[in-house]
């Protein structure tokens, strides 16, 4: 996160925390014309299975913080506030995040380069402190937290049922369609597009208000 980003963030937890959610972080973009936060809630990792943020908490916490942020008035000019569930990719702020989700697959952008790399992805392996190691291509690769400007899980679409498996060439490797893609390209067609399930179910809430000075 961005140091407003991890201004309001502090701001604004105990606000979310008294409605019985988490503020897992803030976005803060800067853009001519007015600026965007947003932010990103959940409900508490001991309640997970049972519950899950919906348009109504979404609601909750943008009116609560709508409110302070017209107290504090932490940011200047026209701003749009969003408040988001995290969904299937959901990003990462906190080492402890990252830890919660170790095993899993992540994708980070890096405020400053490493070894040559602004980007990479790979596995979170462990948390070491403020430090956090990946897989990648199958070396270790330590990053401090304060070094991450970006971080989003990385579904396997195809585990969740969402998109098809695929083999190592990339095609479909549900059985009986290779065969049928391969009939495909001998005609000279191209095979289908795999289809891109951008429309994250998971993201149950999201409400973006517009506020201005």
């Amino acid at each position: 996160m961005t140091d407003k980003a991890n201004e309001i963030s502090a701001l604004l937890a105990p606000t979310v925390a008294a409605l019985g959610l988490d503020l897992l972080g803030a976005e803060y973009l800067t853009a001519p014309g007015g600026a965007v936060l947003r932010l990103y809630i959940d409900v508490p990792e001991a309640e997970g299975a049972s519950r899950s943020v919906g348009i109504d908490e979404c609601e909750a916490v943008s009116r609560e913080v709508s409110a302070q942020l017209d107290v504090e008035d932490p940011i200047s000019g026209n701003y749009t506030l969003e408040v988001s569930s995290p969904g299937l990719d959901r990003p990462l702020f906190a080492a402890r995040q990252f830890a919660r989700f170790a095993g899993q697959v992540a994708k980070v952008a890096l405020k400053l380069p490493q070894e040559g790399r602004r980007r990479l992805q790979g596995a979170i392996l462990q948390v070491e402190g403020d430090r956090v190691v990946f897989d990648v291509d199958g070396a270790q690769f330590a990053v401090e937290v304060s070094n991450i400007k970006k971080a989003r899980l990385v579904p396997d679409w195809a585990a969740l049922g969402l998109a098809p498996a695929q083999d190592k060439s990339g095609r479909d490797a549900r059985p009986g369609k290779q065969r049928s893609n391969r009939k495909k390209e001998g005609a000279g067609k191209a095979p289908a597009a795999k289809r891109n399930p951008t429309n994250n179910p998971a993201a149950k809430g999201r409400l973006t208000r517009s506020k201005r000075a």
